[in-house]
């Protein structure tokens, strides 16, 4: 047997050289790093050796330095993804959010935090985490319940079967999500002969899981059976590639289509079958159509709370719910006939299955009533002088759009706005990190759709106080020259959680600054605050002057960014659903308890469904 000898970090960086997707392109584009004790000398080495082929960038936070790392994978469409490295303490538990961001959404991620020594000799070294009752824990044990495969390199042959692991786990449609590889920094160092073999270019192809046949038989009877379905769309939809095969399977049939978050821009948004959005932040078209549905058909979604309405939306006492999902987990939930499988393969034959089947009735009319209603709200505003809404913003931007634009956002005001009032053109017009709704996603996210698609006009939304929680890594993208624009809005606190603070019957308190101890002494320029890191910049005070700034925005190298202050009580009032939030038992104030009253009722209401 040929060998080669090689560090296990050098051997690490070797593999991910050699690992491909099904286009030829290697699967870990490059790798994130800030480098710290638990993984300069080794990693830092390995890296340094490859800098050639392999790319290693620099960040300066290590959670949204993940955050980059995930937005490409899933503007990629999980066909390539990145790799993160950080030193151990507290450079690895920065990255725990980002693992569970990636987690939650079913996004590939290779993060390797640097560990503990193997041999205990020097322990407890610098940052180390020490468990009175288990000499094994290190703080990345942290990442153990929001991997979906975690190992611990603790010798450098551990490498020939966790890697292989980890390349099956990143890239299997099911079991798709962040990996967590801790490779303790003696080992990092350890020289070992491994076969040659091992580092051969390999290919690794997207399996396309077919449905059992006794689920889609019960499936297809279900449809068939059916007056009123409709296709509830997710993010699996883009990940398989079957956005062409959804439009072609809603046509068949003239079944209409909701999407969510991470479905939307499935179908182009002025489609007849394209009700738009669902749930919470969705739209009377798709949640009236919900709401009478006697078949659910999910397909590649998870069915959150955001987008059953806290399961109160699928409202029809006959109403049967089909999940189209390659995780088993997801098919079954609350009682779904599961069809485990593939979305592009499962639609396929499905339809085979329904030939000659079409539902009856359109949706025309029910579009033509919600964007009556919902156009105006995007409207600029004629004359006066009150400060413009996220509603405003949002038809701002998208009359500045082009057919190359993608939105993208994660927190705050802006999901449901643009849930509700984007129109997305075509697949991968929208990206939006809605499972873990984390703030300070869109500034590094964005960062990295641009590296995923040059191409593409990228266009982050976020607010003041989703810019506040993590803005670093524009000093990053201003030093590589990646451009994007970043439209800031200032309501001066966090508005989205004040209103439901307010819809709960609690009083304003602690989320706007206005309503903070010492809120009224904060006066952040957030334009100067972006130059300062080398960001081109400035502040608007209109709506018409917003317009004019993005209009510039292609002549701007690096980020750039728009910062508009905004009213931070107004919301889009049509469509929505009722969403559970649970409303204190008891209260002082009046308004409390007549909200914990409607909250009973609702209660009452979702659980006779």
């Amino acid at each position: 047997m040929v060998t080669l000898r090689l560090t296990a970090a050098q051997a690490l960086v070797r593999y991910l050289e050699a690992q491909l997707n099904e286009d030829g392109e290697r699967i870990i584009a490059g790798t994130w790093a800030i480098f710290g004790h638990g993984n300069v000398a080794g990693i830092g080495e390995a890296l340094h050796g490859a800098k050639d082929r392999f790319p290693t960038w620099r960040g300066h936070n290590e959670q949204t330095m993940a955050h980059a790392a995930i937005a490409y994978a899933k503007q990629s469409g999980r066909k390539r993804a990145m790799a993160v490295t950080t030193s151990i303490g507290p450079g690895a538990t920065n990255m725990v959010t980002a693992a569970a961001l990636a987690h939650v959404n079913r996004i590939p991620v290779l993060l390797v935090p640097g560990d503990v020594f193997a041999s205990r000799g020097p322990d407890p070294v610098l940052q180390q985490i020490e468990d009175f009752g288990d000499g094994t824990v290190s703080a990345n044990d942290c990442f153990k319940p929001v991997s979906r495969y975690f190992d611990r390199i603790s010798r450098p042959e551990h490498l020939l079967t966790a890697l292989p692991r980890a390349f099956r786990t990143m890239t299997d449609p099911a079991d798709c999500g962040p990996v967590t590889l801790a490779f303790c920094q003696d080992v990092q160092a350890e020289a070992y002969d491994y076969p040659e073999s091992f580092f051969e270019p390999k290919i690794w192809y997207q399996k396309r899981q077919r449905a059992d046949e006794g689920e889609l038989a019960r499936a297809v009877a279900a449809i068939k059976a059916a007056k009123k379905p409709v296709i509830v769309a997710g993010g699996g939809v883009h990940y398989s590639d079957a956005t062409a095969d959804l439009l072609a399977f809603a046509e068949a049939h003239n079944i209409p289509v909701a999407e969510t978050q991470a479905g939307k821009s499935a179908l182009a948004w002025d489609h007849p079958l394209n009700l738009g959005p669902i749930g919470v932040t969705g739209g009377e078209p798709a949640n009236d159509r919900c709401a009478e549905a006697d078949v659910v058909i999910g397909i590649g979604t998870r069915f959150q709370d955001f987008t059953t309405g806290s399961w109160g939306l699928f409202s029809n006492p006959e109403r049967v719910l089909i999940s189209l999902n390659t995780a088993a987990y997801d098919a079954a939930k609350h009682g779904a006939m599961p069809v485990q499988a593939d979305a592009k393969a499962g639609m396929k034959e499905l339809t085979e299955g329904l030939s000659g089947y079409k539902a009856e009735g359109t949706t025309a009319a029910a579009k033509a009533d919600w964007f009556t209603k919902v156009d105006a709200q995007t409207d600029a505003p004629s004359e006066g002088n009150a400060l413009p809404t996220d509603m405003q913003v949002v038809g701002a931007v998208q009359r500045a759009s082009n057919e190359d634009t993608v939105a993208m956002c994660a927190a705050g005001t802006m999901p449901g706005e643009l849930h509700k009032l984007w129109k997305a053109p075509r697949p991968g017009a929208y990206h939006m990190e809605y499972g873990f709704s984390c703030m300070g996603y869109e500034i590094a996210g964005a960062m990295g759709i641009k590296m995923a698609q040059p191409e593409r006009d990228v266009i982050c939304f976020t607010g003041d106080g989703t810019y506040m929680m993590a803005n670093s890594e524009m000093a990053t993208a201003a030093m590589m020259g990646i451009s994007f624009t970043v439209v800031v809005t200032d309501n001066r606190g966090y508005g989205c959680i004040n209103r439901l603070q307010m819809g709960t019957g609690g009083a304003e308190f602690n989320n706007l600054l206005d309503h903070a101890i010492g809120g009224e002494n904060s006066s952040i320029d957030f334009a100067k605050h972006a130059e300062a890191m080398g960001a081109t910049s400035l502040k608007v005070s209109t709506i018409a002057e917003l317009e004019d700034a993005l209009a510039k925005r292609h002549d701007v190298k690096g980020p750039y960014v728009v910062v508009i202050d905004t009213d931070p009580y107004p919301s889009t009032e049509h469509g929505g659903t009722w969403w559970e939030v649970a409303v204190p038992e008891v209260s002082e104030r009046t308004e409390v308890n007549e909200k914990r009253t409607a909250y009973e009722a609702a209660l009452k209401e979702r659980n006779e469904l």
